[in-house]
């Protein structure tokens, strides 16, 4: 299924009422460690594509919205279940620990 880049207008569609597991990216344009983990995160989303979605939103397009997230700084990976948000990765982190995340979450 891959990467699916979401916005505002999208998130309710693909976040809030959705069911599962939904993992989103929040990143910006100018955020490099955010740029570097990128292709980890599509690569993942390609791997784990079936059993959870997989969004990324640019936070400089929603900064409102990223705010109302608790997403207060970059690069920031948020993992939701059923519309809510249950685990988040922020700061230093490797794609390593985004996968075993994944992991600990699919059980």
């Amino acid at each position: 299924m891959g990467l699916i880049a979401i916005d505002r207008d999208s998130w309710d569609e693909h976040v809030t009422n959705s069911s599962g597991w939904v993992v989103v990216d929040f990143w910006g344009p100018r955020c490099k460690p955010c740029l570097e983990l990128m292709p980890a995160v599509e690569a993942l989303a390609e791997k784990y594509g079936d059993k959870m979605t997989f969004c990324s939103l640019d936070t400089s397009k929603a900064m409102r919205l990223a705010i109302a997230q608790g997403v207060m700084s970059l690069p920031v990976i948020a993992f939701y279940f059923d519309g809510e948000k249950k685990e988040e990765l922020s700061g230093e982190f490797s794609a390593e620990d985004v996968e075993n995340k994944i992991l600990e979450l699919l059980g």
